[in-house]
């Protein structure tokens, strides 16, 4: 009887411990990126990825995210500016710093860029990678 109530205790709290252990859901992320996209990028990016030719970068099937996750969550927080390469073209334009979004908000819109129009990157940015790369 003891021992049942032992192993009893035991399982219960690791069923307690667990509850605190959480996973990072990229589908999910996904997800919600695609409205944070929607509302944030999309005007210069437009809604297939391509961007504008000449002016606005495409993040669809984009070498420019093969960069270092870090470039990336940079480019997000502080915006860029100068010329851009991207699969092999110049581009000019200014993107403002985006650093007003949450860090949840830019994870997923990257996790959402970086697994959409071609792009596969199964490797989630999470909110806490973003959070380090704050000033």
């Amino acid at each position: 009887m003891r021992r049942i109530m032992v192993m009893g205790n035991i399982l219960f709290l690791l069923f307690v411990m667990s509850a605190f252990i959480q996973t990072y859901s990229l589908p999910k992320s996904i997800e919600r990126g695609k409205e944070v996209y929607a509302t944030f990028c999309m005007n210069c990016h437009m809604a297939d990825g391509k961007g504008m030719e000449n002016v606005y970068p495409p993040v669809a099937k984009s070498d420019y995210l093969k960069r270092p996750v870090k470039d990336l969550i940079n480019n997000v927080l502080k915006g860029e500016s100068g010329e851009l390469k991207v699969n092999g073209v110049s581009y000019n334009a200014i993107m403002p710093a985006q650093d007003y979004l949450t860090d949840g908000q830019i994870a997923d819109v990257l996790n959402y860029v970086n697994n959409s129009w071609g792009n596969k990157n199964l490797k989630a940015i999470t909110p806490e990678q973003v959070k380090k790369m704050r000033p």
